[in-house]
């Protein structure tokens, strides 16, 4: 199938697979009050995905990271003060998370075009669809009409956000707690299927997995052998980088899936997926390796009900004018 058809099988298929839009959120928001604001947001994304491709895997991830704090309500985006403590310095994101200048720029031509109008947590949401379209994934219409925080939660961001070393009991806990399913889990891990990860957050699996002195041995020993390769003992190599999904690290595709079921899954919360302990996400792995179509519609479906997780609307909140500043 054409990409283009894909993408607008994958758009119907929404319209009626999708949960409910929160009812203050609509695709149409800003139709009359900013009607360009796709195409700015789309530009600004693909220029940067295009400079670096990573920065799809990471502009993706900010907005996970923002909607599993507070809701989605740009709280990631605010800068520490003398006076105020933000949540970028929470462990999960700490060294981790990244875009915020590619955020800036959106929010920049967002604000010449359309003055005080979009708030940065639907910025968030649309360069998340954006990233994933610039590197050949599914579309989805994005609900719209989110405003922003004006705190932050260090502690949240600390506790709510799934860790990479997660057990999938632990990642079904955390999901569940945010209304989010077993199918939302899978679909949206797959979001692994680009970028990179540190070693500091899979070095245990190499050399002491839960603490044994030893490799975790579900681990393809191929696989293992090319990581220890880029990934010394020593804290040393904390920040050297390995991809995700080895076989297409710069394209969205169905391979995150087809890897974990050869136990090439880089983190442990990416191989437990697959784990025999939950028929329901082994299931799931199986069903989007062999069906990418699938794994596309539902991934989409998944990123509209992270969207929805206790959006500020109406008068709550506010339309920041910097994305990093309580206005």
């Amino acid at each position: 199938m054409k990409t283009g058809m894909l993408l607008i099988v994958v758009f119907a298929t929404l319209l009626v697979t999708q949960k409910p839009v929160t009812a203050q959120l609509s695709p149409l928001f800003y139709a009359r009050s900013c009607p360009n604001l796709q195409a700015l947001v789309r530009r600004v994304v693909q220029q940067a995905v295009f400079q670096e491709p990573r920065m799809a895997a990471s502009l993706l991830r900010l907005f996970f990271h923002d909607c599993f704090v507070q809701g989605c309500d740009a709280s990631i985006l605010l800068d520490d003060t003398s006076s105020f403590t933000g949540e970028k310095t929470a462990v999960p994101n700490r060294n981790s998370v990244r875009g915020f200048e590619v955020i800036d720029n959106i929010k920049s031509a967002v604000e010449n075009a359309c003055p005080r109008t979009v708030s940065c947590a639907d910025i968030l949401a649309l360069a998340a669809r954006e990233s994933v379209l610039a590197l050949q994934g599914p579309a989805w219409s994005v609900p719209l009409g989110r405003r922003d925080s004006t705190i932050a939660s260090l502690a949240s961001a600390n506790n709510d956000i799934p860790a990479p070393t997660s057990t999938l009991s632990q990642l079904i806990s955390k999901f569940q707690a945010k209304g989010l399913s077993i199918q939302d889990l899978v679909a949206t891990s797959g979001a692994h299927t680009i970028g990179l990860a540190r070693c500091v957050t899979f070095r245990d699996r190499l050399y002491n997995f839960s603490n044994t002195g030893a490799p975790d041995p579900n681990l393809n020993r191929f696989f293992l052998a090319n990581l220890q390769q880029q990934c010394s003992p020593s804290t040393s190599s904390d920040n050297s980088l390995s991809a995700l999904d080895v076989r297409s690290p710069n394209r969205f595709d169905n391979s995150y899936f087809v890897n974990l079921q050869f136990n090439r899954g880089l983190l442990n919360s990416d191989q437990v997926l697959a784990s025999t302990q939950n028929g329901v996400a082994q299931g799931l792995v199986s069903l989007y390796a062999n069906r990418p179509f699938q794994f596309f519609r539902d991934f989409a479906s998944a990123m509209v009900n992270m969207g929805n997780i206790s959006p500020l609307t109406g008068s709550a909140g506010q339309i920041r004018t910097s994305c990093r500043v309580v206005n």
